[in-house]
């Protein structure tokens, strides 16, 4: 057993907290945010992650991972500091980096005993370096410390799994005895570990983000190109992936990606390249090709529709940036819903768990009970995230309440041939229809 301090308890940090106490480790997990710190000690989550709220409550119960305000009691008896705090876009796209900054500065200040500092937030290439030189000139008085490099590779929706069974741990650090004991934390999870230096480490992260998302854009120009030529990218996708060099997993095509990683990290590693005299050519490609896709949606709206939507009423199914989650930044939605509000559209949305959020971050919208009121009086509706209960619903049901039988599949989870059977104006990406659609009715 291990004594474990975490810092920030966002969705990095409370599943890293959940997780190593789930292991048998006694962790105590501090953020400066009172209210979360509150909701945490009545067993409310500050995020919706399936199966979280189980892991930490039963943790709590068995006295091994407990909360706290307090940076002093969270590292009193720490061996290992976990650093999770947010590193958001700055104004020029690169990583704002604030948040590491107090907490190296805190760390500092009341540390009385040598600690292993990990840098688990996603942070530019130097950072550990940066963090050294911080902890360093703010202790009160000398006290030996290492900092180790351990990018996270959770996925929101199955930030537990893939803690639990990653495909590797990456540690970086000039220290090699520190990365080791970092690695023995870690062995229970029976993955490759690679040890590597601090730079090293923090760049495997940007650039495994920077190629997902580049899968994801690819994907999406074949998508126009299949479109253009009438055939079906879900099947060339398929074709593809069976290729072992290439692989199925981001190879979706649609609205594209969205969320805080993929859009905040080659945003970031762009600016890194270009603050270097780099000119960083993919990484542009991809992150426009992923801004127009959410363009790509009212003109498909209006291709079907008409030039002037104004008056339209548009309902959008999927609110959350992906299924599993409530997470809202950069959700599509929220540009899908601007870009036809400013088009004179009314537009309504339902989302199975980012009600809530939705609320916060886009007061404007008109919000459903239910998927069955999204399509209700409306004369499109939009899939935006593809959640598994979108997949199953009543569509003659829905047809038979929408006041123009209008779909723009965002997540191609629709077979074109049954929606147009049914009487549904589809419209998917990519999917190799040809030729002029009539409304039914």
């Amino acid at each position: 057993m291990k004594d474990i301090a975490v810092i920030g308890v966002g969705y990095v940090g409370l599943v890293t907290a959940a997780c190593f106490a789930d292991l048998g480790n006694r962790v105590v997990a501090m953020d400066v945010a009172e209210e979360k710190i509150d909701k945490l000690h009545q067993g409310i989550m500050p995020i919706y992650e399936p199966g979280l709220t189980e892991v930490v409550k039963r943790n709590v119960d068995a006295g091994r991972l407990s909360f706290t305000t307090s940076h002093a009691d969270t590292i009193k008896n720490a061996r290992f500091v976990f650093i999770c705090v947010g590193t958001p876009s700055g104004v020029d796209g690169e990583a704002d980096l604030q948040y590491v900054r107090q907490a190296a500065e805190t760390i500092a200040q009341v540390m009385d005993h040598p600690l292993i500092i990990i840098n688990k937030s996603t942070v530019p290439v130097g950072t550990g370096d940066w963090v050294a030189d911080i902890v360093r000139s703010k202790q009160p008085r000398p006290i030996d410390f290492s900092v180790v490099s351990c990018p996270e590779f959770l996925r929101e929706g199955s930030a537990l799994l893939d803690f639990m069974n990653p495909d590797r741990t990456v540690l970086g650090s000039l220290d090699r005895d520190a990365a080791d004991e970092v690695a023995q934390l870690h062995l229970p999870l029976r993955a490759p570990i690679v040890v590597t230096d601090l730079r090293t480490a923090e760049m495997i992260k940007y650039a495994s983000n920077a190629f997902l998302a580049t899968k994801i854009s690819f994907i999406n120009e074949i998508a126009n190109i299949c479109e253009a030529l009438g055939a079906d990218v879900k099947e060339v996708a398929a074709g593809m992936g069976l290729d072992k060099r290439i692989g199925k997993m981001f190879l979706d095509a649609g609205i594209g990606y969205g969320g805080s990683c993929f859009p905040k990290d080659v945003l970031a590693l762009h600016h890194m390249g270009i603050a270097q005299g780099q000119k960083p050519q993919i990484l542009e490609a991809v992150m426009a090709i992923n801004s127009s896709r959410r363009h790509q949606v009212v003109a498909k709206l209006r291709e079907l529709l008409g030039d002037d939507l104004t008056g339209k009423t548009i309902g959008l199914l999927g609110l959350a940036f992906k299924p599993n989650t409530d997470d809202m930044r950069d959700a599509p939605s929220i540009t899908i819903a601007s870009l036809l509000s400013e088009a004179g559209a009314v537009v309504k949305g339902y989302d199975p768990v980012a009600m809530d959020v939705t609320r916060q971050v886009m007061p404007q919208l008109a919000l459903c009970k239910d998927p069955y009121e999204v399509f209700a009086g409306s004369d499109a509706v939009v899939l935006v995230t593809d959640w598994n209960e979108f997949k199953q619903l009543d569509m003659i049901r829905a047809k038979a309440s929408m006041r123009q039988a209008v779909v723009v599949d965002g997540r191609n989870i629709y077979d074109p041939a049954m929606m147009q059977e049914m009487g549904f104006a589809y419209r998917g990406f990519g999917r190799g229809y040809s030729g002029d659609v009539k409304l039914d009715g």
